[in-house]
């Protein structure tokens, strides 16, 4: 007997066995427990979610040899023809090769004809949007003043497609994609079945990659079957699907919470030579940032559900959501979700990746404190300006006092301070008056410059930037402003901060309202020097000239 493919295999032959389906289940349980049925349904919903199975579990709840009920014997005639595609009362038709009015016409005069062997008649017309406007024209009639022994049940991926003088004639049921937890859970009860041992982390990587379908779970299953040899390993099913899993993102996460920049290095480097999806690696990353959040908020529940974690790896990620503050937290969640996005502008995909990295590693608060004692200790000492000696590393003994010697000028220390020194600093320099520049120094663009140009320092305490907004510029706050301005404060000042706006009647001063005083000093100071110009006063006078007013505009540059 040649072999069947797992989705065909274990195709669901009642309602009790669909997955991930309940609240269509339960209409149309009730409806057919009820008698109460509709002439035409309409299932929509992506690729491989039980559109068709639907269909032909209710066409066997229709035409069940035991009486309509919402749970079919499955053991009578009708009920086998019907799994096996040979009832002559269950048509299914392909609209995409069957799209035209002429075929249209031909099964709506089929339908008048009484069942040959069945209670009713069951037409099923699949992915229905591609029907021509004709074609369904030529239905509407039919779709909506059925004869008696006549179903319709149409599906479409794509409802959006379709008139809405079809939609209004039919019951209509929304199929959801199957969610991760349950299409892992789905995959192990099949694997129990085939009697082979499942590895749990190996089925979430299937259920993530299958993205809701679980037609295309049950296809990767059987494509890691065969990849592993009749064996099922995340190993195997990772390097199968280019992708990354969780427990390796965990080491990514373990290296960035203790400021490793060897061990995030090497796992790129790892990903890189495995041809490694650095797309779901961000992903992997981003879910675990969520449930790192929700640990450190004691909502394990909720961790579990957004990262689909094994018990081993909950653990670990428990230890390190002590490790971790509530603030680097986010800001991992923050720079993984946007470098998903700058993939595509990065030099390679490994580049790109590896730059996120050393970005959060550039504002972990203990990767900081650690780096700075080196930085601080270059020193360049200089004895003339035309001999620099070479740089030497700082004592730690109390420096031996030069006596200066008569002719020859006393040697002064050159401090070479890099610029991360001098961000660090500047943490406890800000005040309302150097705001102004520091806006200047963050290199924003868009709305997020203006949001900083139009507000005024208040305060900076522990680790929270207080900042005045005007009323008048309230609607500048946006979510994505704030964050952007956020993170390029934490990026120059060298550290994790928190930045709040608070909307006030008057603000002190701002960016914006120094750099409309220059402009307006500029333009007096240009109208000024070409009203004193001898030239243009000898023109007034000469040929009775005049000064055009607006027409006048200072040099820039």
């Amino acid at each position: 007997m040649s072999y069947q493919v797992l989705a065909r295999k274990w195709r669901p032959k009642s309602f009790e066995s669909l997955v991930g389906q309940d609240a269509v289940v339960r209409a149309l349980t009730h409806a057919l427990d009820a008698n109460r049925l509709h002439h035409a349904y309409l299932l929509t919903g992506t690729r491989g979610v039980g559109k068709t199975t639907i269909a032909r579990i209710l066409a066997k709840a229709l035409n069940c040899e035991q009486g309509v009920s919402s749970k079919p014997c499955g053991v009578c005639s009708a009920c086998q023809q019907i799994d096996a595609g040979r009832f002559v009362d269950y048509i299914e038709m392909d609209a995409a090769s069957n799209r035209g009015v002429d075929e249209m016409v031909q099964l709506l005069e089929q339908a008048t004809f009484l069942p040959s062997v069945g209670r009713y008649k069951v037409y099923m017309i699949d992915e229905v949007h591609q029907l021509t406007a004709h074609a369904f024209n030529a239905m509407l009639k039919t779709l909506e003043e059925p004869p008696a022994h006549v179903k319709f049940i149409l599906a479409t991926t794509d409802p959006q497609k379709i008139l809405v003088t079809v939609l209004s004639r039919c019951l209509q049921f929304n199929l959801r994609q199957v969610s991760p937890p349950q299409l892992s859970s789905h995959l192990e009860h099949v694997l129990a079945g085939e009697g082979i041992a499942p590895d749990i982390k190996a089925l979430e990587l299937i259920a993530r990659a299958a993205g809701g379908s679980v037609r295309d779970a049950l296809s990767l299953l059987d494509q890691a079957i065969a990849h592993g040899g009749g064996t099922v390993q995340a190993d195997q099913v990772s390097q199968m699907l280019g992708t990354s899993n969780i427990s390796r993102m965990l080491g990514v996460l373990s290296a960035l919470v203790q400021g490793d920049v060897t061990a995030v290095r090497e796992q790129t480097s790892q990903m890189a030579a495995g041809a490694l999806s650095f797309e779901s690696a961000l992903d992997d990353l981003s879910r675990l940032a969520v449930s790192l959040q929700l640990m450190q908020f004691d909502a394990s529940d909720g961790a579990q559900e957004f990262s689909s974690l094994a018990e081993d790896d909950a653990i670990q990620l428990r230890h390190l959501s002590a490790q971790c503050s509530r603030t680097y937290a986010q800001l991992i969640y923050q720079v993984a979700t946007k470098a998903r996005g700058d993939l595509r502008l990065a030099p390679d995909a490994a580049h790109g990746f590896l730059m996120a990295m050393l970005r959060l590693l550039a504002i972990h608060p203990g990767h900081a404190s650690v780096a700075q004692p080196k930085m601080a200790a270059v020193v360049n000492l200089t004895s003339t300006p035309a001999e620099p000696q070479a740089i030497k590393p700082a004592q730690h003994d109390t420096p031996r006092k030069e006596t200066p010697q008569p002719g020859v000028p006393a040697a002064t220390p050159n401090v070479s301070a890099p610029a991360e020194v001098k961000q660090q600093s500047a943490a406890t320099d800000i005040s309302a008056e150097s705001w102004p520049q520091l806006v200047d120094r963050l290199g924003l663009k868009g709305m997020a410059r203006e949001l900083a140009q139009h507000s005024a320092f208040l305060s900076f305490s522990e680790g929270l930037i207080t900042l005045n907004l005007p009323a008048t510029h309230r609607q500048l706050l946006m979510p994505a402003s704030e964050q952007r301005v956020t993170q390029a404060l934490s990026e120059l000042l060298g550290t994790a901060i928190r930045v709040r706006f608070d909307v006030v009647e008057q603000v002190g001063v701002t960016a914006a309202v120094l750099k409309k005083e220059a402009a307006e000093e500029r333009q007096n100071n240009a109208v000024a020097a070409i009203e004193s110009d001898p030239l243009v006063q000898e023109l007034i006078d000469v040929f009775d000239a005049k000064l055009i007013d607006g027409s006048i505009r200072p040099v820039t540059g």
